[in-house]
């Protein structure tokens, strides 16, 4: 059972011959209570504080995990985010390198067809300049067939050639 600082000031003993002075175990049974009454309101004060203190403690905590939770899901992000800009930037490099494969091979393909173009340009002036030779030569032959069929013709020279004209 508790006993209350009321307790101890009420609190009333039998008297016997020789005993105790009551006027001092009056004032001594007051000073108790009192005494213990300070350290009743000490303790719940101390209790109130404990309270507020652990309250505190489940906030910092709460703020904590908060904390820790915000930290991790940055990270995580930070993480998804860099996997993403990873993958991002090698599909880049990827389609930069297919578009500069297209590019070099479309540049290949135009330089051989202008090398061929130019082959077959020279081809055809080696063909045109045979063929002109060759009709020069013709020609020059049917005028040197011709001249041999042709009479001379002479301006007052006789001479006895069987196909000279004299004019």
């Amino acid at each position: 059972m508790k006993i209350t600082p009321i307790d101890i000031t009420h609190k009333n003993f039998s008297k016997k011959i020789m005993g105790f002075d009551s006027q001092e175990v009056s004032d001594f049974l007051q000073q108790i209570s009192s005494q213990m009454e300070d350290l009743i309101h000490e303790k719940n004060h101390l209790k109130e504080l404990l309270r507020e203190k652990e309250l505190s403690l489940l906030e910092y905590k709460e703020r904590d995990k908060l904390l820790k939770d915000t930290i991790s899901t940055a990270a995580q992000m930070s993480d998804k985010i860099r996997q993403e800009s990873e993958r991002e930037a090698k599909f880049i490099i990827a389609e930069a390198q297919q578009k500069a494969e297209i590019i070099t091979r479309d540049a290949k393909d135009s330089l051989k067809k202008t090398y061929q173009d130019m082959l077959d340009l020279k081809k055809a002036r080696i063909q045109f300049e045979a063929n002109l030779k060759a009709l020069v030569q013709a020609h020059l032959a049917i005028l040197e067939q011709g001249e041999k069929y042709m009479p001379s013709v002479s301006f007052g020279q006789d001479t006895n050639k069987s196909n000279s004209v004299t004019l």
